[in-house]
């Protein structure tokens, strides 16, 4: 095993060792596990989530008008929206907590907690009943159900990724963090593809009663499979649950970092919450499609991310800096968003929606694995979980759970279409100023 992929205060090659062989027996197989089963265990509760909050997304204005009842329709959406960023605010407790027990306890441990607590909040919003069935309860299991998950996925992102880095070869890092994103990618197709079929096959009245359930029904079959495979992985940081607390480590050692992280990280996360998640209902609502038509937004920006992540962790392996691509994708984006939006107001055609979607999708997402590396190998492998959770739940909370809520009410109230670009571009310049201050160091 490369000395890259030990854990931090671990001892190099050659050096006196007093600990039983079998604390380091583990090394050779952990290098050599399968790429295929670490990808998969630990994609698949990002997967798993980002599945989750396609369909809801997709689905907002139908959960809005069952769970949220408002004599506005802008009213029942900016609730429905309101209840999806809601979660979000949970995402930094689960990135402290989880993030910590996985630095002290192991990736694996915290990987098998994070899923159960997916499991519980889809089943709490598949179960929901309406606000015609229930009142106020209906809305609050909705709610509770996107705290669950908030909470998971604040803990998930951290100690998966770090997990994805160390599991293997150093040589292959790129390839296999690009999977944690390009996972999104599969989970925005799929849940796209589910309720472009749901609607095209169901009448209002059978989606309204039960079809809009269906989906997070369909997710929870993968937590099986998750678990089982999780349960089988190598554990790739050798936790010591003595050592100092990771939490305040990071934050006397590498507060600069985790706040440079979060602005870094402000431009992709609208991206993703605008352009793949919000822009079917942006299609609806604002450039008046077919609800069966802004559904193929989700397939075709799902694609796009799966690919674009995929040849970016290939770039990634094999350049010497990574900084320069991450500055260029965040360049381009910065100067194509307000074109693309323009010209989707202005020529308002399913393609060229389409195609627009695409093209904004990949060129902040060519620079998205690098970013994620860049902030993993500057963090020490004793807080390398933690200060990842801290840093993207943090993020997400602020730039991504908020974005649709903000964007909606800025619609409503000044009936300006360009509220995605302009708030798209006020978080692009901020990531841009933060990429360019980071220092691009690597600690193994």
């Amino acid at each position: 095993m490369n000395d890259a992929t030990l854990p931090a205060g671990a001892p190099l090659a050659g050096a006196t060792v007093t600990a039983p062989a079998t604390s380091v027996a583990p090394a050779a197989p952990r290098a050599k596990q399968s790429q295929f089963r670490l990808i998969a265990a630990c994609s698949i509760g990002n997967a798993l989530e980002m599945f989750d909050f396609t369909v809801y997304s997709f689905f907002s204005l139908l959960i809005g008008k069952l769970f949220f009842p408002s004599d506005s329709p802008y009213g029942s959406l900016l609730l429905a929206v309101a209840t999806f960023g809601i979660g979000f605010i949970m995402r930094p407790l689960g990135g402290v907590l989880i993030g910590n027990y996985a630095d002290r306890r192991g990736r694996k441990a915290a990987m098998t907690l994070t899923i159960g607590l997916m499991v519980l909040g889809t089943l709490c919003i598949a179960l929901a009943p309406t606000y015609a069935t229930a009142g106020v309860l209906g809305s609050l299991t909705i709610l509770a159900g996107r705290l669950l998950q908030g909470f998971s996925l604040g803990g998930e992102i951290g100690a998966s990724t770090a997990m994805l880095m160390e599991g293997g070869d150093v040589k292959g890092r790129g390839w296999r963090v690009s999977w944690q994103i390009g996972s999104q990618g599969i989970s925005a197709l799929a849940g796209a593809a589910t309720g472009a079929t749901l609607y095209a096959l169901l009448p209002t009245a059978a989606l309204e009663s039960w079809g809009w359930r269906v989906p997070f029904l369909l997710g929870l079959l993968i937590a099986p499979v998750g678990l089982y495979i999780r349960a089988n992985l190598d554990e790739t940081h050798e936790a010591d649950a003595h050592t100092p607390s990771p939490v305040g480590e990071l934050f006397r050692r590498h507060a600069n970092k985790v706040v440079l992280g979060i602005l870094a990280g402000t431009a992709g996360t609208a991206t993703m919450y605008l352009v793949v998640f919000f822009m079917p209902t942006y299609m609806i609502r604002v450039l008046h499609m077919p609800a069966s038509l802004s559904f193929l937004s989700g397939c075709v920006t799902g694609v796009t991310l799966l690919v674009v992540s995929l040849i970016a962790g290939t770039l990634a392996d094999r350049l010497d800096r990574r900084k320069p691509l991450v500055a260029g994708s965040l360049l381009f984006s910065l100067i194509a968003v307000y074109p693309a939006f323009w010209l989707m107001n202005h020529y308002p055609s399913v393609p060229l929606v389409l195609g627009l979607s695409a093209l904004l999708t990949a060129s902040i997402n060519i620079g998205t694995t690098p970013l994620f590396l860049m902030l993993l190998e500057m963090l020490p492998a004793g807080v390398r979980a933690t200060g990842l959770a801290v840093i993207y739940s943090v993020g997400v909370t602020v730039f991504g759970g908020s974005s649709q809520f903000i964007v909606t009410w800025l619609l409503a109230k000044t009936g300006n279409p360009m509220a995605p670009a302009f708030y798209m571009m006020a978080c692009g310049v901020l990531a841009l100023v933060a990429v360019l201050r980071i220092a691009e160091k690597r600690e193994h």
